[in-house]
């Protein structure tokens, strides 16, 4: 079994297989213009938890990324675009790898099919600021979503 094992490593090793192991090894590469702007989910999707969620990918022109899903929670994940073996991918500060395939007007990202819309919606626009604020965090949660707030807490915001 560790004969196979070492085979096998040593294959993928002769073969020029390249890998990303951590978001710091990961080269910050700007985004083409083709990938630049506000990705989001149209309609339900498989690869989200319930048929209202929506899943969004804000690619920056300097490579910067954000992952934004939006249901009951919001989960914001910031990362970098980068090249693996000539194929763009979004690597987020967890180290998880996610290719970009781009067909058409669709981007293909994470099980999702996404559209390039004008704006981020409200929540991810919120979570692009508190990236600012949090520039080392891994996972942005402290958003709440407009669904999910009372009719009391927005009275609230609207006298602020």
């Amino acid at each position: 079994m560790m004969k196979k094992w070492m085979l096998t490593t040593a294959a993928l090793a002769l073969a020029g297989c390249a890998q990303i192991n951590s978001y710091q090894d990961a080269v910050q590469t700007p985004a083409p213009a083709s990938l630049q702007g506000t990705w989001q989910t149209v309609g339900p999707q498989s690869g989200l938890r319930s048929d209202r969620a929506l899943g969004s990918l804000i690619v920056n022109a300097d490579g910067s990324t954000l992952d934004c899903r939006q249901w009951m929670r919001v989960i914001a994940k910031p990362g970098k675009l980068t090249l693996l073996s000539g194929d763009y991918v979004n690597v987020n500060r967890q180290s998880r790898v996610m290719p970009l395939e781009l067909n058409g007007g669709e981007l293909r990202y994470d099980g999702l099919t996404l559209r390039k819309v004008e704006r981020p919606t409200v929540e991810c626009q919120q979570a692009l600021d508190e990236v600012a604020k949090q520039p080392n965090a891994a996972v942005i949660q402290n958003i709440e979503p407009e669904i999910m707030k009372s009719a009391i807490t927005q009275a609230n915001e609207n006298k602020q």
